[in-house]
């Protein structure tokens, strides 16, 4: 059997005067020729965890290997084997596009007489043959991205990071992103993918890892985890207490027939103390525990957040009965109990609802 992609075993980062761990014993492991979704609120480790992979960033302990060499014993042959894609952009634009190209090539070693047919062969590929000689400020933010994808696979990488690549992309230049991104899977490129878009993780996965707070909180196909939420249907509720025991409130809605699991929608943000983004990288909850990994539900009970700033707190309910039937006793289970119910949604769980469940934030 292969050696994994990307392996990462007890992984620990922690910046100067933190007083947490950015990556606090981190392992996981990336297959050959898999689309890896990394996805964390911001503060979650998740940057750092990348800017170790691709030799940016040093960790504190642990090892971290892509395609079997060692990132910081060999950060050089690391580099070969691995190309990043970062949100900002960050080509030279002196140059043009192909120059672009042609110089990052040189930079990694790429034979001199491959160099302009591999340039040109990558931006026939990306729909980007009539912008060769144009500098790269005429470009669109589709075609820049394109551009920056292109200069990635231009040393051949067996692993792509991709920091969230679709983020300002009109709809027709984010479908050509992820049809690249499912052909280059298709030729057996490894894509580790980091993205705020819950949609575009769960289309473009095989496997989706969840991290907060420097830890793994659950690793499956998207599907997997989804199933992992109880219930099939959701309704989430918007309130105002006016006075009333948040706890009271959600006790009365778990006692409801039909209601497998309740919890309160936190916003986001990083942890207090935590970067966004580790300096040299490019780019910058409930009780119960309803089929989460052991010990999440005790630390996602932990991180429920306080009421939205204008008062108002959303709960999620998780049911197997018909949502549309249960919305009356929900409305009187609240109100009897001197709660204003400002807003009510139906749907069915979905990523973003397991991502909310396990870290009590939504994705922004």
């Amino acid at each position: 059997m292969s050696e994994p992609a990307v392996e990462v075993t007890e992984l620990v980062k922690r910046y100067p005067k933190s007083p947490t761990n950015a990556v606090d014993e981190l392992s996981f492991a990336v297959e050959r020729g898999e689309v890896f979704g990394l996805l964390g609120p911001n503060g979650a480790g998740k940057t750092t965890t990348v800017g170790v992979l691709t030799t940016r960033v040093l960790p504190t302990s642990g090892e971290a290997r892509v395609s079997g060499v060692d990132v910081v014993r060999a950060p050089v042959s690391a580099r070969s084997l691995l190309a990043v894609v970062p949100q900002r952009v960050n080509l030279d634009r002196s140059l043009t596009v192909r120059y672009n190209l042609i110089y990052h090539a040189a930079y990694h070693g790429v034979p001199r007489a491959e160099r302009k047919p591999r340039a040109d062969a990558l931006l026939d590929r990306m729909g980007l043959t009539d912008k060769a000689d144009e500098l790269v400020d005429k470009l669109s933010g589709g075609q820049t991205q394109r551009v920056m994808i292109a200069r990635g696979l231009m040393h051949h990488p067996e692993v792509l990071f991709l920091d969230e690549p679709t983020t300002g992309l009109d709809p027709q230049a984010r479908l050509f992103v992820h049809d690249q991104i499912l052909q280059l899977r298709s030729e057996g490129v490894t894509v580790l993918l980091t993205t705020h878009d819950m949609e575009e993780a769960a289309k473009l996965s095989d496997r989706v890892g969840i991290v907060d707070r420097g830890k793994l909180l659950a690793l499956d196909t998207p599907a997997g985890l989804i199933r992992s939420l109880p219930g099939s249907s959701t309704v989430e509720v918007t309130i105002r207490p006016d006075g009333s025991s948040i706890e009271e409130l959600t006790e009365a809605l778990s006692e409801l027939a039909g209601v497998q699991g309740v919890e309160r929608l936190a916003p986001s943000g990083p942890p207090s103390g935590m970067p966004d983004s580790p300096p040299g990288f490019p780019g910058g909850a409930p009780p119960g525990g309803g089929g989460m990994p052991p010990g999440v539900a005790a630390a996602t009970a932990q991180r429920t957040a306080e009421a939205d700033s204008d008062g108002a707190t959303r709960i999620r309910l998780y049911v197997d009965a018909d949502p549309a039937a249960l919305l009356g006793p929900v409305v009187s289970a609240l109100t009897v109990r001197g709660a204003a119910v400002t807003d009510l949604s139906l749907g069915e769980p979905s990523l973003e609802d397991v991502f909310i469940s396990l870290t009590g934030r939504e994705l922004r």
